[in-house]
């Protein structure tokens, strides 16, 4: 390795940090939740949304969720919160964009237009309304 080399392989390790943290984070918040199991009461606190209103909230079963999917149950995971199951690869594909951005020492920047920023706020608030109706209720936790 040259002199030259060095410092510039100290710089892109550096720019990694982020996504590197941003990994770990979510990995540790998995390796919780699914050791500790949320269909269990006591173990996690009530949605607020539900509490009060005792509808469902468009992240109502989330834990469970990431709990199911953490024992790699993918049908159950569906059947609790399927946007957050269908959220997860564009997570995915979003981090590795962050990955291959601090990679190549470009400056990061919205990946997404604003209008299909304003469609997922729909998409979300849709499934708000409809996991709350009797037509949708296989929508709900």
């Amino acid at each position: 390795m040259t002199a030259a080399a060095a410092p510039a392989r100290g710089r892109r390790l550096r720019r990694l940090a982020g996504p590197a943290a941003a990994v770990a984070a979510a990995a540790a918040v998995v390796g919780y939740v699914g050791a500790v199991d949320p269909n269990q009461p006591g173990h996690y606190p009530t949605c607020p949304f539900l509490f009060l209103t005792g509808l469902y909230c468009p992240g109502c079963g989330a834990l469970r969720t990431l709990h199911a999917l953490a024992h790699l149950d993918v049908a159950g995971a569906l059947s609790l919160n399927v946007l957050v199951v269908a959220a997860l690869p564009l997570l995915a594909a979003m981090w590795g964009a962050w990955v291959i951005r601090a990679w190549t020492g470009r400056p990061m920047r919205w990946l997404a237009p604003a209008s299909w920023l304003w469609a997922g706020v729909g998409l979300v608030l849709t499934f708000w309304v409809l996991r709350n109706l009797p037509a949708f209720s296989f929508l709900a936790p």
